[in-house]
């Protein structure tokens, strides 16, 4: 690993402060940047996101696709866990900690606000970061793409109806136009520029050769990302650090505890490495843009659901790098 990518928590822990630095000194330019949003998608950080899927997608061999349905044990652990397990436990700790631990904290009303808050983003398994987190453990790049494109096609059908469940309303408006734009954003778009890119390059060691060049600016786009969400949401941090931290206790639980519950089924089914990390990052991150979305339509942009959701995209970099880290120094224990 590069001297960037060795001490990449420490860049990242410095973005962080960074862009709440930004936020305070420079709240226009923040503003600007805010502005800049189409379907709840922001664009600046949406062309960031895609910088870093580009290079992992140049790995992804079209050939090797048909070949990956042969391996179905990570999808099968990924589906599970994702939308069995993660939505019902993100639940279960969102009430377990804002009516009965913190209860004495926090208002009921805000308290029911944070609870639904947290079931959108579990409801929501990562779409795009997750390319990112695949790279930085070595992950198979076509089977990656294959997990986010069938959790994406999954999320089409399962996300309305759980959260309806979950938050016992009936009338959920899916915004559509977000979820198709960030997979066009995210998924089509990268994967059209990476075939495109293998193409032109035609052969093994030159497309291995431009990946190398490329690397670099997969991490300087991460960093650049970071700068701008703890940017956007600098103002919120300082003026409600006690309401942040609470809610960052049960994502946090729900995190690791995703990760663990993934990672060691993929360990116990004999399941490789390259596919085993993924697979368990997959369900551990968030699609947040999907959830801050929904969160503004059903109980509007000052509410508690969507500040809980913005805390779920603040305490998601930090928390992907500490599994990144534990998967690769377990990596000799796979199969």
């Amino acid at each position: 690993m590069s001297l960037f990518e060795r001490y990449l928590t420490l860049w990242v822990a410095l973005a962080m402060a960074a862009g709440i630095a930004i936020g305070s000194a420079a709240p226009r330019l923040v503003a600007l940047i805010a502005d800049a949003e189409v379907a709840s998608v922001n664009l600046v950080v949406a062309v960031l996101i895609w910088a870093m899927v580009y290079p992992m997608m140049v790995g992804v061999d079209p050939g090797s696709l048909r070949d990956v349905v042969r391996q179905p044990k990570g999808l099968a652990i990924t589906l599970a866990v994702n939308w069995l397990v993660k939505p019902f436990t993100m639940a279960a700790l969102g009430v377990l900690f804002f009516e009965v631990v913190f209860a004495d904290l926090i208002e009921p009303a805000d308290a029911q606000q944070y609870v639904a808050g947290l079931i959108l983003l579990g409801a929501a398994p990562c779409t795009a970061m997750v390319f990112v987190w695949s790279q930085l453990t070595r992950g198979d790049e076509s089977y990656t793409l294959l997990q986010v494109s069938v959790n994406d096609v999954v999320m089409v059908f399962a996300f309305a109806p759980i959260v309806a469940f979950l938050l016992g309303v009936t009338d959920i408006a899916v915004p559509w136009s977000t979820l198709v734009l960030s997979v066009i954003l995210f998924v089509v778009l990268p994967l059209a520029a990476g075939v495109w890119t293998r193409h032109r390059l035609a052969s093994p060691a030159r497309i291995e050769a431009f990946r190398t060049r490329i690397k670099p600016w997969s991490m300087i786009g991460l960093i650049a990302t970071v700068v701008i969400l703890f940017g956007l949401q600098g103002g919120v941090i300082l003026d409600r650090p006690l309401v942040i931290a609470l809610i960052a206790v049960p994502i946090l639980i729900q995190s690791y505890g995703i990760f663990a519950l993934a990672y060691a089924a993929a360990f116990l089914w004999r399941v490789p490495h390259r596919i085993a990390a993924p697979c368990a990052l997959i369900g551990t991150s968030n699609f947040f843009e999907l959830a801050v979305a929904v969160a503004i339509s059903l109980f509007g942009l000052n509410s508690g659901a969507a500040l809980a959701t913005v805390v779920g995209v603040l305490v998601e970099v930090p928390v992907m790098l500490s599994l990144v880290a534990f998967a690769n120094r377990t990596r000799a224990r796979f199969a």
